[in-house]
């Protein structure tokens, strides 16, 4: 089993940005921990502050890989670009916000991309990255 997870803009200042918010972990430290609770699959992570970047990235693993779990960031709110490139693709994408994003300003209660995944996980935190994982991992039992 094949799973990426794809972090988006600002997601690199994990630990560093708003940790009121996001916390004090960065994301490669994170990343570690789900690296050896997921050992039994093949479990990659990719982040970039390029929305070019990231298209090119849903078009690389869209047709071979198992799932998606992608923290679009801002880009959820403002990219129809992501959100057609997730829809032309065969993988599944899970989107995953580490905030409530319902919970903050007016314009990040709109996601472009939520039509287009198969679900969304707001607001729990970086355990919604494992719960994203875990669903992929259920769906392919």
């Amino acid at each position: 089993m094949k799973i990426l997870i794809i972090n988006g803009p600002n997601l690199n200042l994990l630990g560093k940005r708003e940790p009121e918010i996001y916390g004090h972990q960065t994301f490669e430290a994170y990343f570690s921990i789900l690296k050896k609770k997921y050992s039994n699959i093949n479990l990659t992570y990719f982040q970039s502050n390029s929305e070019g970047a990231l298209i090119d990235k849903i078009h690389e693993v869209g047709f071979s890989y198992d799932g998606i779990v992608m923290n679009a960031g801002a880009y959820t709110h403002t990219s129809i670009a992501i959100a057609d490139a997730i829809g032309g693709v065969t993988t599944p994408v899970i989107e995953v916000h580490i905030s409530n994003i319902h919970a903050r300003e007016a314009f990040r209660h709109h996601s472009y991309l939520a039509a287009k995944c198969v679900g969304s996980i707001v607001g729990l935190g970086l355990v919604g990255y494992n719960l994203g994982i875990d669903y992929f991992i259920g769906k392919n039992a």
